[in-house]
């Protein structure tokens, strides 16, 4: 038995992906703008919330480790991010922002405007009542992944 979806659906889904695409488009350009990459920028955010396990940062961004060992070099070699002994483990090379990469990260933020106007035509109620149904489409478990440090 096939299930189909309804148009309404349908278009929220397609809605949804819409939004994604121009948010990774602004991003994209955000990030150039501060001599970024995209993946550069993704990792820089990450660490401005404190330091992070290099393989925590891998499976955040769903790639490998090697991967990250390559955008943190670049960021290290910025001053953008340093590498550090985890005191708990020092098995483990935690990456860190500097303070020049936590002002780089914010300034960056601070220039993704995309849904700051339609977001501003909308009440506190309005917005309130999106953000508890985007928190509530993600599901509790996403939504305590995406904050965890």
């Amino acid at each position: 038995m096939t299930s189909r979806i309804d148009p309404l659906t349908l278009e929220v889904v397609e809605l949804i992906g819409t939004i994604v695409a121009r948010y990774h488009e602004e991003y994209e350009e955000a990030a150039a703008k501060h001599s970024l990459t995209g993946a550069q920028a993704r990792v820089l955010g990450l660490l401005t919330g404190g330091p992070t396990p290099m393989r925590r940062l891998a499976q955040q961004l769903k790639c490998e480790p090697s991967n990250v060992t390559g955008i943190v070099d670049r960021l290290e070699s910025r001053g953008l991010a340093e590498r550090r002994l985890d005191p708990a483990d020092r098995r483990v090379k935690l990456a860190a922002a500097t303070e020049a990469g936590r002002e780089t990260s914010e300034r960056l933020r601070g220039s993704l405007d995309f849904a700051r106007e339609p977001l501003a035509e909308l009440s506190d109620e309005e917005r309130t009542v999106l953000r508890d149904l985007l928190k509530r489409m993600l599901g509790a478990e996403e939504h305590r992944r995406q904050i965890a440090p």
